[in-house]
């Protein structure tokens, strides 16, 4: 890896954690913890973007407990989708970020809906708890109140995360872009 893959990588990392912990510091019911993956991913590619989510969370989960780490494979699956996305042009525009979004929130459903169900019971600490509890007591088998809480609260968190991201690489001077391969893609 060169150098500014590196430092890309780490500043994306620390912009992780900023935001997650904040999100969770206010127990929001969205968590915005992968801004700098979806970074990493429109900039570097879609491999850049998969080990970013999986550092993330596993020096996360150093400081902040096993639920962090636990969810390792969803911060890589964000990278992975975000980054193939990119390469298919689908961060062309806003309303292709959004669709993005979407199709990354169906991603992350599909791997976070058994990691939350059979490691944590449907409880993770975070604001999406309530969701799954709620949808448990009026009568939905646990699997399904996970599924609906995940789909739900990463629904509008991934959509908002990758419009932010896009715009934040949109924004970019042109000079900036042409140092990584990826950020072309982005208009």
């Amino acid at each position: 890896m060169k150098n500014k893959t590196l430092v890309l990588m780490a500043v994306c990392i620390a912009v992780n954690i900023g935001l997650g912990q904040v999100v969770s510091a206010l127990k929001l019911p969205i968590f915005l913890d992968a801004i700098g993956t979806l970074l990493a991913a429109l900039l570097m590619g879609p491999w850049v973007g998969m080990a970013t989510g999986l550092f993330t969370n596993l020096i996360w989960g150093l400081f902040s407990g096993p639920v962090a780490a636990a969810f390792a494979p969803v911060s890589m699956v964000i990278g992975l989708s975000a980054g193939w996305l990119n390469r298919r042009g689908m961060f062309r525009s806003l309303p292709l970020a959004i669709v993005s979004g979407v199709v990354v929130t169906v991603c992350v459903t599909l791997v976070a809906t058994p990691i939350r169900t059979y490691l944590f019971g449907g409880v993770t600490g975070t604001g999406a708890d309530f969701f799954v509890a709620y949808l448990n007591a009026v009568g939905r088998k646990l699997l399904e109140s996970v599924a609906w809480s995940v789909a739900g609260t990463n629904l509008i968190d991934k959509v908002v995360s990758c419009v932010i991201a896009w715009a934040l690489v949109k924004q970019l001077p042109q000079r900036i872009k042409a140092q990584f391969p990826d950020a072309g893609k982005v208009a």
